[in-house]
């Protein structure tokens, strides 16, 4: 669940302290007058040719009714200190529980990254570089199932490879980047595995597809899915799954997607593991908490913004890139507002890449091959990357992610 920090109760209001010139000054006054005036009206014949007993009662009472009155207040005054000291230390040891858990962080241990602008044997710099460059492949093309012609874009391929055969090979490919990866984890670790797949195949001929091309990969570890989608997944897994052994495995591929119309074939497979338990691998980065809006509004987006830079923590000037995936046209302005207030890189080619526009809506692999990109983008020596990203569906709740270098341990 998400942690809430502006849900965390306020501060214990304070009592008022004891006002002396009321205390010292008019209540004793008073009581005096009081009692001094009860005493003579009250009191008998005989009282009153007795000075001592007179005045013992007429200043006595009142005296003594002060004193008790004040310690009273007193009393209250310091017990009430004590409910707000003990609501405010109760408060401080929550909000202290949230940050920490809100801090979380995952290692990335694995990337591959599959677009249109990966070429066959090509390296994955290359594709980066053309990325930041803002290099375009969403152009108009004949689809996989031999529609009309769309602008789109698709994974390198043969124009005519049979879509099933197209799949195999492109999930072959990703998982030959990630195997050396896993052989140096041992075989019983367990591997937790987010299967995300957006395709008009059928979905029994794209499992079926997936099984091959897992079992062709050499990979020893066995899998089993989680139930969660997309950044929830993943924040699911901070919540509960912070102190286990597994790791976790995401595939996300968008391939042959429903509507061509302005949409990117990608293929992403990110391997993460739990800085806690895990040890026999480098870290490549750090993935942090991701934070969702709660209401498409620009007010929203920005707490979810500036909450994702506060579990860092960092200051938005240290982002050296902005990435922007899977964002419908509809909240541009909302975007472009907060890019402006919090503020961070909001420029093409200096430090912004909109790659809904260099490659098309990538659907439910958005989020992962941003977290890809920018994970390569530090491997190649760049600094914290801030991410936001949409989903399948146009009205989601934008993520907003933050991406850092791994801190070196001469620092």
């Amino acid at each position: 669940m998400p942690v809430r920090l502006d849900q965390v109760p306020a501060l214990a209001p304070r009592p008022a302290r004891p006002r002396s010139w009321l205390w010292l000054g008019i209540f004793p006054l008073l009581l005096l007058l009081l009692g001094v005036g009860g005493t003579f009206l009250l009191g008998t014949q005989t009282l009153r040719q007795e000075p001592v007993n007179f005045w013992g009662l007429a200043l006595g009472v009142p005296l003594l009714g002060w004193s008790l009155l004040s310690f009273g207040r007193v009393l209250l005054y310091f017990g009430q200190q004590q409910v707000a000291d003990g609501w405010d230390k109760a408060r401080e040891e929550d909000l202290i529980r949230k940050v920490r858990r809100g801090r979380r962080v995952q290692q990335v241990l694995g990337v591959s990254l599959h677009t249109a602008l990966r070429e066959a044997g090509a390296l994955s710099a290359t594709q980066l570089n053309a990325l930041l460059d803002g290099v375009k492949t969403l152009k108009a093309q004949p689809s996989r199932q031999g529609q009309s012609v769309l602008r789109h874009s698709r994974i390198v391929g043969d124009t005519d490879e049979v879509p099933e055969l197209a799949l195999h090979r492109v999930l072959t490919q990703m998982l030959a980047d990630l195997a050396p990866t896993l052989t140096q984890v041992p075989d019983a670790t367990p591997l937790a595995l987010l299967l995300e797949v957006g395709s008009t195949l059928p979905e029994n001929v794209w499992q079926r597809v997936w099984r091959q091309a897992w079992s062709e990969s050499g990979i020893r570890q066995s899998t089993v899915l989680v139930e969660e989608d997309g950044l929830e997944a993943l924040d699911q897994w901070l919540d509960h799954r912070i102190g286990v052994q597994a790791l976790l495995l995401v595939v996300a591929v968008q391939f042959a997607p429903q509507q061509h119309e302005g949409t990117a074939e990608a293929a992403v497979g990110l391997l993460f593991g739990n800085r806690l338990t895990q040890t026999v691998l480098p870290s490549m980065a750090y993935l942090h908490r991701p934070e969702q809006e709660r209401e498409p509004t620009t007010d929203a987006l920005l707490y979810a913004t500036s909450q994702a830079l506060g579990w860092v923590p960092l200051d938005a000037q240290s982002i050296e890139q902005t990435w922007r995936v899977g964002v419908d046209t509809q909240r541009d302005i909302a975007l472009t507002t907060v890019l402006a207030d919090v503020p961070l890189p909001a420029k093409p080619n200096q430090g912004f890449c909109n790659l809904d526009t260099v490659l098309g809506h990538p659907g439910k692999a958005s989020p992962w091959l941003a977290i890809a990109a920018a994970t390569q983008s530090i491997q190649c020596g760049a600094g914290p990357q801030f991410i936001f990203s949409g989903g399948d569906c146009v009205d989601t709740g934008l993520w907003s992610t933050v991406v850092t270098p791994v801190p070196s341990l001469s620092k």
